[in-house]
């Protein structure tokens, strides 16, 4: 072959390789992560995971409940968000955390000014390296971390480890992990409700009847005019869960004698209200529970009124 068609075949191998790299890149960092693909990479020892849609609450309208509540009007949240361009009631699509021994990882879907964020962490006193910014909190165990897993992809971590972040990365090898077709959910192990540590007033009854569970599932959806929260609990055998399903059913029995005596009915816009309607089944080594629940009581839950 000539030398000169040599050459210029050697120079369009190497933009066509250098073409598909980028072209490779390009597509593997747009192309969509599932909540089930974010879920393996969040740490779940030990840990309670909480996914909230937040573009779905906002098409149903629940989002607006939050106008006026004590989260839209926190000052240190308007000081932030104006820092960063940023408003929750329009650019935060989701949001998936994990609440684990070493601190708190969450992986956040929405519309970002990454430039403002960058410059809010130096502004703040952290530093930008490469893609990772870190910055302090508001106490010395809180060590902010964040950088952009996607432009519309917010992995975050806040610890006593400024690069926890770092976690995140990691990408699992297999499938997607299962999650509930719920716009609000929360995946709790069993060995928190042996604890019964920072658990609401009302639930610790209900949670002393799940410690045979390995672990629970509570999701949130909109059925009707109302919401309804559905549980299922995961045991080791089919004769656990029968007797997990029958301690539920006495525990809201009980608790609905108790309102009965004291000459109270229960209120739909609290905790009460909720679970007293509570109703229970076992199938196999799982039990299901439901629970309608009133708009009210997410009002009251919106507005910081539940403890």
């Amino acid at each position: 072959m000539n030398p000169r068609y040599r050459g210029w075949l050697l120079l369009l191998i190497v933009v066509a390789v250098c073409g598909t790299s980028i072209w490779a890149a390009a597509w593997y960092r747009a192309r969509p992560i599932t909540t089930g693909m974010l879920l393996k990479r969040m740490p779940q020892q030990d840990s309670v995971i909480l996914y909230i849609d937040f573009a779905e609450l906002r098409s149903a309208g629940i989002l607006q409940m939050l106008e006026g509540t004590k989260a839209g009007e926190d000052p240190d949240y308007q000081n932030f968000a104006q820092k960063i361009n940023f408003d929750y009631r329009e650019d935060l699509d989701s949001a998936l955390v994990s609440f684990a021994p070493a601190g708190k990882y969450m992986m956040v879907k929405g519309r970002f000014d990454w430039k403002s964020l960058r410059t809010y962490a130096i502004e703040g006193g952290g530093n930008c390296l490469r893609a990772v910014c870190r910055m302090a909190g508001s106490t010395p165990e809180r060590r902010i971390s964040f950088f952009p897993l996607q432009s519309g992809l917010m992995a975050l971590a806040v610890s006593r480890d400024d690069a926890a972040v770092t976690d995140l990365t990691v990408n699992p090898s297999g499938p997607p992990a299962d999650v509930p077709n719920a716009p609000i959910w929360l995946l709790i192990p069993g060995t928190l409700l042996k604890s019964e540590e920072n658990l609401p007033s009302g639930t610790k009854m209900f949670a002393r009847g799940m410690d045979k569970a390995d672990r629970l599932t509570l999701s949130f959806a909109p059925e009707g005019s109302h919401l309804a929260a559905k549980l299922e609990v995961r045991c080791r055998t089919n004769e656990d869960a029968v007797m997990v399903a029958s301690q539920l059913s006495s525990a809201t029995l009980t608790l609905r004698q108790m309102i009965e005596r004291e000459h109270q009915k229960p209120s739909p816009s609290d905790l009460s209200g909720v679970l007293v309607s509570g109703t229970f089944r076992s199938q196999g080594t799982t039990v299901i529970g439901y629970w309608p629940v009133d708009r009210a009581f997410v009002e009251t839950i919106l507005g910081g009124g539940l403890s």
